[in-house]
């Protein structure tokens, strides 16, 4: 039987070097911020379960006894292959929506119609029900991206930070304490054509193009071996240094791909002048950036970034890598303005 309230959350996550390269097999590494989405379980006495997400505006709602009819075979835990296609048309069928949808707001609301669905099977996650859970979101991915790595799905189920390469999944057992700034650009962009153009051009130019993709793999495993040095020792301002040089070039790098965009290039430059260092993070083309903090900056001098950041209309959010994955928790244990806007709903 459920609690009365039953809250789950996943933490954000970004790519720190690898995108676009990943999906031609090289190597990306990809961390949880701590930067959560809740979801709240509560009972009511209408017979309905109700979704409503704020941030995008979606209310819907489906009577209890009618999901309660449904053949649920098809969540069934031992089935640990990717969600096949008439799955996720199963659970359009129970959303009510067109077999060709496939926009973020009907996606999130499949995605909460399985949370919903396999919650109410099981409350207690093994790593089994962990990555049936990664395989639903990666489906979501298909839908979305066409050919998607795989990356952030997994960094959000596990949470933490992963090492991805050709489906194999390892995670960075140390990892320093590292702070940064992520910012919404606000630039509305296709990943899957952003991902369908940097082939298309790899293709066209193989000789240049797949020089980028190597060197962006060993822009990845130079930061993984910096990450590990500073995990293992005290962080030296080298450390650092290595890091910044590394976010530059990648970020001149996957200009040269083509997925770089003019708002990426002034939060590049608008860091810049605060002598700090950024770059794109996820498909580009708009989008996200991420900052490194180094630990020596004071209060005032983050803020005097976040304030030049949000005059240019981005979005700023000063946050830390390495969140916890997909967890349950107790309302008690949340942030007084969390359960304040979880209470609002």
């Amino acid at each position: 039987m459920l609690p009365d309230v039953l809250l789950v959350s996943a933490p954000g996550k970004v790519i720190l070097h690898g995108e676009h390269a990943v999906v031609h097999g090289k190597v990306a590494l990809a961390v949880a911020l701590n930067l959560r989405t809740f979801l709240q379980l509560q009972p009511h006495s209408s017979g309905k379960v109700s979704l409503n997400l704020p941030n995008i505006g979606i209310k819907r709602a489906w009577d209890v006894a009618r999901l309660q009819l449904l053949d649920m075979s098809f969540l069934e835990q031992g089935d640990l292959t990717a969600p096949t296609l008439e799955k996720l048309e199963t659970l359009k069928e129970v959303a009510d929506f067109p077999e060709d949808c496939a926009d973020n707001e009907r996606l999130a609301v499949l995605a909460f119609l399985y949370l919903y669905l396999c919650i109410c099977r099981k409350q207690r996650w093994t790593a089994e029900d962990l990555e049936l859970i990664n395989n639903w979101a990666f489906q979501g991915e298909k839908v979305i991206h066409g050919n998607p790595s795989g990356v952030d799905n997994a960094v959000s189920t596990w949470g933490g930070a992963l090492r991805y390469q050709q489906g194999k999944i390892s995670s960075l057992k140390r990892l320093p304490a590292l702070k940064i700034l992520l910012s919404n650009t606000k630039v509305p962009r296709s990943t899957k054509a952003l991902v369908l153009n940097v082939r298309n051009r790899l293709l066209k130019f193989p000789k240049i193009v797949a020089p980028l993709l190597t060197s962006i793999n060993a822009i990845s495993l130079e930061c993984e071996q910096v990450l590990e040095e500073m995990a293992t020792a005290v962080p030296a301002p080298e450390h650092y240094l290595a890091l910044e040089e590394l976010i530059d070039m990648n970020q001149h790098h996957l200009n040269a791909l083509g997925v770089g965009h003019a708002s990426l290039d002034q939060l590049c430059q608008v860091t810049m002048a605060h002598g700090l260092h950024s770059k794109l993070t996820g498909a580009g083309g708009g989008g996200c950036g991420i900052t490194l903090l180094r630990p020596d900056l004071t209060g005032p001098e983050v803020e005097a970034v976040k304030q030049a950041l949000t005059g240019c209309g981005f979005d700023c959010w000063e946050t830390s890598i390495g969140a916890p994955g997909i967890s349950v928790h107790t309302a008690a244990s949340l942030d007084t303005p969390i359960r304040q806007a979880l209470d609002g709903l």
